[in-house]
């Protein structure tokens, strides 16, 4: 397996940004957005199993990053509160104590509209910044 993560610039020019021989962060999409997800894919390989589908269950899928800031309440809190105002996200978290900066989970939307994916997919993520 090998990740490629790339950045498209303003002036439309694509980058290289990190090559790994592993699932990626820049997959994490796939967790909810694929029929078989990166992290799935990854096992099967490794194991000689058939591989699963890589097929979309959307036309769009939207990973954001959950931050660790100085939001207000428990973990819990935030959860029943991101859940409640956007049932279709799909909020993981890996464990880790917040700080500011600090990546300590992500929040993956498919939907059919671009706009609206991003749209909830922020609006969750934010309930932990």
């Amino acid at each position: 397996m090998l990740a490629v993560e790339l950045f498209e610039t303003v002036d439309e020019r694509i980058l290289v940004n990190e090559l790994a021989m592993r699932p990626h962060n820049s997959g994490h999409w796939s967790q909810d957005g694929a029929v078989t997800g990166q992290f799935e894919q990854h096992l099967r390989a490794v194991a000689d199993l058939p591989l699963g589908s890589p097929e979309p269950r959307a036309a769009w899928s939207v990973m954001v990053n959950i931050l660790g800031g100085p939001a207000e309440g428990t973990l819990e809190e935030r959860f029943s509160a991101a859940m409640a105002e956007h049932p279709q996200a799909k909020i993981h978290t890996y464990g880790k104590a917040p700080r500011p900066g600090r990546k300590v989970g992500h929040v993956n939307v498919a939907e059919d509209d671009l706009d609206d994916a991003v749209y909830v997919a922020r609006a969750a993520a934010a309930h932990f910044a």
